[in-house]
This record gives structure tokens, C-alpha cells and sequence, in this order.
């Protein structure tokens, strides 16, 4: 008997045999008082879990907007493991978790939040392996040169390259991909090369050009999703076999439409107002040279070139406040019908019909959708502005779209919309920029400062994404924006608009002038910011960690409302951290191993090839960091060079590293080589090199290239990243994973060769 039993106490019976029988005052025996506890139970018991679902409980109202991140995450990661055993194990993995989380649920709402987002997360990876699947086309293997027979599917006009793009639908035959894209110089592209058109023609076809570097942009993504399987350029004389038919649906002559309209608007305005002016009203911004499109890039002024948000605003307000007074001075037509309908439902088509215009692009569709989704509200009279509009859009676009999630596009104009809306939605700065009764100059000065707080909080959300695509971001963009933004939606649209109407009775000529003073004006604006000192900051490639940081950080500071939105300072801190602590790497090797370019502590960058072209040579300096220009390798310290070979001599992590690269197809004897090779460290060539050669470290020559594409090599902390594990490899990425022991014979671990080559 245990110590402390007493017979005597109530909470002891005597049945009718006279044994005793302990109970509790329930009347429940303790055996079946005590039970297995289950975990959630043991949680419940946490007060920090006490406290998340009350703000929870306050947060309600937002949840709703933690969707499109849950479907977002699931396509992320859909990116980051390219394994089809990875994405099933994931899919199979949250889908398991969330039943877990569901059978576990005791009407909490902690445990219906995390149920929801394991759910979408999982639907995320779906809908983006399905659309992956969906689009699978044949790529072209390698580099051809043939003639063959195709249709015109789309032609559009690079005024400023002097060329004309054109995809071709082959229909998978005489063995070329389905659909191929050929540039075609702009005097041999006849009136008669239009949309349905057969043509014969003789070209030179690659497969569409993968990541040069790790971090760089990867063109052979894109064109995945486009259904492109080539990419190439025309040789001779396009023979047209069958002419394009008459087009008569309504829609059908679109593309045609949107080039005349094009070419009109530059006829009308000179040099780079008529090109900004044709972007703004088609869409078109193949006449744009590449200096005014540099200098808007580094003002912080390339989203007036982008037709999304601001441009389809500008149209829908334009078109219903018009309707709507238009209407107005007609009081049977005010009397009888609600003019808010009638003006909503004209601005809804004017933003369709502009969304056609120009092009139909992904941020155009997503400021349409929005557009539309802010006149219902209007018509409903429930409020319009909100995140939850922002939220749809972003929906819409992911389930339909989903890898523009990776895309800069989509992920500038979001952050930008919801940045703005997220400040404005605060309470102090509604307090702020309220309407009053107020002097002309105080009412102004209010204005201004909502232009240049809205600029710089767009500005700050828009720098990381900017420097992790483009690898720079404008400092002054906040200041410019200040000007560039009314000037564009309240003196340059509408004047062009009010132009092309007068054209139709051949009167807009003097309003054509006005509007491109005012486009000249944007220009100088952008030429001059851009050219003031420390205009641009520059970064080298950034972690995908430090960007994920930022975005996680970016996304709890905008979608909550609560104190706890502060958190989100803790991961963008972090992210930071990580981009200050990383490294530069000390070497730039392209997939083709014949561009090398060697970076500096100071900021230098020198290039194997000296005549290298402007595209490589922006690639690798940006990827670096540097806002300036690459000098000749034979100009570097420690260098020396030949006709065929360059051997560098760089000092990072107290040692000499010994690096040689090839630039040239001439025989080198084998004993030569082989005995170079023992010298260095690291030989890099874009020829095939044979076994014999054997550097100290890594060897990066053609067919190790062609495995993992471009690399970059940290010398100081013997760090190397390839495209491969950088990109992943999905089905676009034209690589083959070295077998264990040709890695090993490639790239050995550092201490291998550190421990022969101490100098």
C-alpha cells in the first residue's frame, strides 16, 4: 500500500465486496484521469502561443492577404529544388504536415493559419509544375545554320537596333523547335512580312543563351516559358511563300495596329521624345536607345517605360472623371442613371482596350486587373485602395503566371503598390496628408512631401530587388520621381491623348509640340540626374539567402498592422548582414570560358580579351559591382601575357595563387602545357585540355564548363559557385552533372592543392 493512503478519505469507497477503489471527486477513478497528453496540448500551455493567437484574433482581417505569399513560397521553392523526387517530396510533405496541423486543430486560429499556408504552399509548387509541364517545347541542341519554311506568329520593331524580331512557328518540322525567333535587319523586312504570312528564309539558329554567370540573367528561362526553342539571326533574303490573310476579327489586327500607332507617334515627336512617346501610348519600346534607357535606368525613372501601374491609373481616372462630367451637364441622363456605373463601366473598357494596346504584358495585365478590381469597389462603394485589390492581382497573376513570380517585372511592381499602400494605410500618415482647409503654399508643400515620402519609401522597397537582378539602383530616383511622376500622369499622357484625337481631324500638330518639350524635359531630367556623382550604388551578386531575408522582412512590415510588424526589421537586418559580410568573388569565368575577368579589393576589374564585347563586358562588370570600365589584362599588375596565354599572380588568403587562361586555338605542345598546368592553381580555357593537365586546384576548361556552366571563385575563402548550383538544374538548363570522379579530378578540395602550392 502507498504511503499516505487513508480509507477514511471521501475520495475512497467500498464496493460490495469490500475493496477499496480510489476515485477522484468527479466520481472518475485516477486510471482513467490520467490520459496520454498529445503535443498541441503541451503548447496550449506556452504563453507565447497564448499571445500569437491573440494577435492573430486582431490580425483577421489580413490573413486573407498571406495567400498569394503561401502560393509565392511554393513556387519559390518549386525554383530552388529543380528535382522532380524533391518537388514530389515537398508537395507530399506539406500536404502531410497540414492533415498533422488539422487533426491536431482544436478551433484555434494559429493552427487554421498554418493549416491554410502548408495547403497553398503545396498548391504553389502544383500550379507551377504544371505550368512548367504545359509549355515543355523542344530546345534546339546545338548551333546550326540551315534554310527552312515557317509562319510569322509576331513581328515586332527594334527601331533602335535597326532590326526587326520575328517568331517563327515551324510546326516542329525539318527538325527545328516549334516556334524559333530570328532578327532580321530593318531593310530587309518588307510590308509584306506580317503576322500569318509564310515565308522561307536562311538563318543561323542557336539555343537560346543560358546564365553567363552565376546571378546573371538567364534568357534561357525566359524563352522556356515563351515556347521559344531558338534564337538566331538571318542570312540572304526572306522569300515570302504565302502572304498574310485579311485579318477580320476584332481583335485580330492588334498587333498591326500597335506598330502604326507606333510609327505615327515618332513621326510626329523627334529622336528620344517620339520613342518615350511611342512606349507610353504602345508599349513599344524598341526605339528607345540604349543611352536614354541607361539614363532612366540609373535616375530611378525606368517604371514610366514599364506600362503598369501608374500609366493604366492614369487612363482609367482620366476616362472616368471625363465621362463623368461629360455626362453631368446632362440632367436627364444625371437624373435617371447613376453616372458612377455608367463612368466606371467606360474606364473599365478604356483599360482593357490599353491593356491590348500595348502588348498585353504581365505588369499590364496585373494594373488591369487591379484597375477593374477598383471600379467594382467603386460601384459597390466599398473602399478601393487596399491591400486585399493588391493581394487579388497578385493572385491572379500567380495562378496564371506563375513563374513571373521570379521575374524582376512582377516583383518591382508589387513591392512598389504595396509599399505605397501599406504607408498609406498607416494612421499617422493618413493624419499626415488629410485634406484641410489650409493656405495655397501649405496645401502645396503637403503635396510635395506625400510625392517625396511616396518616392523614397517606393525607392527603398525597390533597391534590393534592383541591385539582386540588375546588380545597381539609383540614389536620386525618390527626388526625380518627385517631378518625373506628375509631369508624366497629369501633362504628358493627356497631352498625348489629346494629340492623337486632334489627329483625326489632322489638328494635333501644335499639342505634338508641347508634348515633346515635356518628353524632352523627362529625358534631360534622367540624363541629369543620372550624371550626378554617386547617382548609382552598385552591388556584386547577392545571396539568395540575403535576398529571401529582405523579402520575408519586407512582406511581415507591409502585410501586418499591428506593433508586432516591427519584427520585420529582424530578418531585413539580417539579410544586410549577409550582403555586408559577403565577399566579392576574385574571378569571373563565363560558360564559354572565354571571357575572365579579375577583380580587385579596390574596385578594378581586368578582361582576358581585350576586344570583348559590350554585352559580356556589362555582364561581368555589373555581376562584379563596378560602375566603371575593365582594363586589358596585360595592364594588371602580377600579369603576364601572351598571344596564346595569360599567367596571373593574385595574393588572397595569405598565399600566391598562380592562374592561367588560355585565348587562342594554337597548338601549345603537351609537355608545355601539362607543365604550366602543375605550376598553377587554377587554369581556365575554352578548349578541351587534355588529362595530362593537372593544376593544383580547379580546372575550368571546355567540357567542365559545359557541365556547370559560368563560375565565380572566391580565391580568399576557396569558394566556388557555377551556374549549375546557382540555377539549379531544370529542364531549360542545358547541363550535365560531372560524374563524382571527373569533379573530383576538376575541382579538388583546397587543402590538396594548398599543400603544393605554399609560395
Amino acid at each position: 500500500m502507498q504511503s499516505g493512503f487513508d480509507p477514511n478519505s471521501p475520495d475512497v469507497t467500498t464496493d460490495n465486496v469490500g475493496a477499496a477503489t480510489i476515485s477522484c471527486s468527479d466520481g472518475k477513478a485516477l486510471s482513467m484521469q490520467h490520459r496520454a497528453r498529445q503535443l498541441p496540448e503541451y503548447i496550449r500551455n506556452w504563453q507565447i502561443f497564448y499571445w500569437l493567437e491573440s494577435q492573430l484574433e486582431k490580425e483577421r482581417d489580413r490573413l486573407a492577404l498571406w495567400v498569394p505569399v503561401g502560393i509565392g513560397l511554393g513556387i519559390a521553392v518549386w525554383f530552388l529544388l529543380a528535382s522532380l523526387a524533391l518537388w514530389i517530396a515537398f508537395i507530399a510533405l506539406s500536404l502531410g504536415l497540414a492533415l498533422s496541423v488539422k487533426a491536431a486543430d482544436r478551433g484555434a486560429r494559429i493552427s487554421d493559419a498554418l493549416f491554410w499556408l502548408l495547403i497553398f504552399m503545396a498548391v504553389g509548387c502544383a500550379v507551377m509544375w504544371l505550368r512548367s509541364w504545359t509549355v515543355a517545347a523542344p530546345v534546339l541542341e546545338r548551333p546550326i545554320v540551315m534554310s527552312f519554311y515557317a509562319e510569322v506568329e509576331k513581328k515586332e520593331n527594334v527601331t533602335a537596333r535597326d532590326i526587326v524580331r520575328l517568331t517563327l512557328a515551324t510546326h516542329e518540322k525539318q527538325d527545328l523547335p516549334p516556334r524559333v525567333r530570328v532578327n532580321v535587319p530593318m531593310e530587309k523586312a518588307t510590308i509584306d512580312l506580317r503576322a500569318g504570312a509564310v515565308i522561307q528564309l536562311r538563318a543561323r539558329l542557336m539555343p537560346p543563351a543560358m546564365s553567363s554567370l552565376p546571378g546573371a540573367y538567364d534568357f534561357s528561362r525566359r524563352a522556356w516559358f515563351m515556347g521559344l526553342g531558338a534564337t538566331g539571326q538571318l542570312l540572304g533574303d526572306i522569300q515570302i511563300i504565302h502572304p498574310a490573310e485579311p485579318s477580320w476579327g476584332p481583335f485580330s489586327p492588334m498587333p498591326e495596329y500597335r506598330q502604326a500607332l507606333s510609327a505615327h507617334v515618332q513621326s510626329r515627336m523627334e529622336g528620344g521624345a517620339g520613342a518615350i512617346g511611342a512606349t507610353l501610348a504602345t508599349g513599344d519600346r524598341g526605339a528607345i536607345s540604349d543611352d536614354d534607357a541607361e539614363a532612366m535606368r540609373r535616375s530611378g525613372l525606368a517604371h514610366l517605360l514599364s506600362i503598369s501601374g501608374l500609366h493604366v491609373t492614369a487612363v482609367v481616372g482620366a476616362v472616368y472623371l471625363l465621362v463623368l462630367r461629360i455626362f453631368a451637364l446632362f440632367p436627364p441622363l444625371a437624373l435617371r442613371f447613376r453616372l458612377p456605373l455608367i463612368a466606371a463601366g467606360c474606364a473599365a473598357v478604356a483599360a482593357l482596350a490599353y491593356t491590348l494596346m500595348t502588348g498585353a504584358q504581365v505588369p499590364t495585365i496585373r494594373a488591369c486587373v487591379a484597375a477593374l478590381l477598383v471600379l467594382t469597389a467603386l460601384i459597390l462603394g466599398r473602399s478601393a485602395i487596399t491591400l486585399r485589390m493588391v493581394a487579388a492581382g497578385a493572385l491572379f497573376v500567380l495562378i496564371i503566371w506563375p513563374e513571373s513570380l521570379v521575374g524582376p517585372s512582377f516583383q518591382l511592381s508589387f513591392a512598389a503598390v504595396t509599399a505605397i499602400i501599406a504607408m498609406h494605410e498607416h494612421p499617422r500618415i493618413q493624419a499626415l496628408f488629410a485634406r484641410r482647409e489650409e493656405r495655397f503654399l501649405k496645401r502645396t508643400g503637403r503635396i510635395i512631401l506625400a510625392l517625396f515620402l511616396t518616392g523614397l519609401v517606393v525607392e527603398l522597397a525597390l533597391m534590393p530587388i534592383a541591385l539582386f537582378h540588375f546588380h545597381k539602383a539609383g540614389i536620386y530616383g525618390a527626388l526625380a520621381n518627385i517631378i518625373a511622376i506628375p509631369l508624366t500622369t497629369f501633362v504628358i499622357m493627356p497631352l498625348e491623348a489629346l494629340a492623337l484625337l486632334l489627329d483625326t481631324a489632322d489638328l494635333g500638330a501644335p499639342i505634338w509640340w508641347i508634348c515633346e518639350k515635356a518628353l524632352s524635359g523627362l529625358l534631360a531630367l534622367a540624363h541629369y540626374v543620372s550624371s550626378r556623382p554617386g547617382s548609382v550604388t552598385m552591388l556584386p551578386t547577392m545571396p539568395l539567402a540575403a535576398f529571401g531575408l529582405i523579402i520575408a522582412g519586407g512582406l511581415w512590415l507591409s502585410l501586418w498592422s499591428a506593433r508586432w510588424r516591427i519584427w520585420g526589421f529582424a530578418p531585413l537586418f539580417l539579410g544586410m548582414l549577409l550582403i555586408v559580410m559577403t565577399r566579392a568573388p576574385d574571378l569571373y569565368i563565363t560558360g564559354d570560358g572565354r571571357h575572365v575577368g579579375i577583380r580587385n579589393e579596390a574596385g578594378n576589374l581586368a578582361m582576358l580579351r581585350a576586344g570583348s564585347g559590350d554585352f559580356i563586358r556589362d555582364i561581368i562588370l555589373e555581376n562584379a559591382g563596378i560602375d566603371g570600365d575593365a582594363m586589358a589584362l596585360e595592364d594588371w599588375p602580377n600579369a603576364a601575357c601572351n598571344s596564346d596565354s595569360c599567367t596571373i599572380i593574385m595574393k588572397a588568403a595569405d598565399r600566391n595563387w598562380v592562374i592561367v587562361a588560355t585565348r587562342s586555338a594554337h597548338y601549345i605542345p603537351a609537355m608545355a602545357l601539362s607543365a604550366a598546368c602543375r605550376r598553377a592553381d587554377i587554369v581556365i580555357s575554352e578548349r578541351r585540355l587534355p588529362d595530362s593537365c593537372q593544376p593544383r586546384w580547379i580546372k575550368a576548361d571546355r567540357t567542365f564548363l559545359s557541365q556547370v556552366g559560368g563560375m565565380t571563385i572566391d580565391l580568399q575563402n576557396q569558394q566556388v559557385v557555377t551556374v549549375l548550383e546557382r540555377s539549379g538544374s531544370h529542364e531549360w538548363m542545358r547541363f550535365t552533372e560531372p560524374k563524382s570522379q571527373r569533379r573530383k579530378d576538376i575541382i579538388r578540395k583546397p587543402s590538396d592543392g594548398l599543400k603544393s602550392g605554399q609560395d
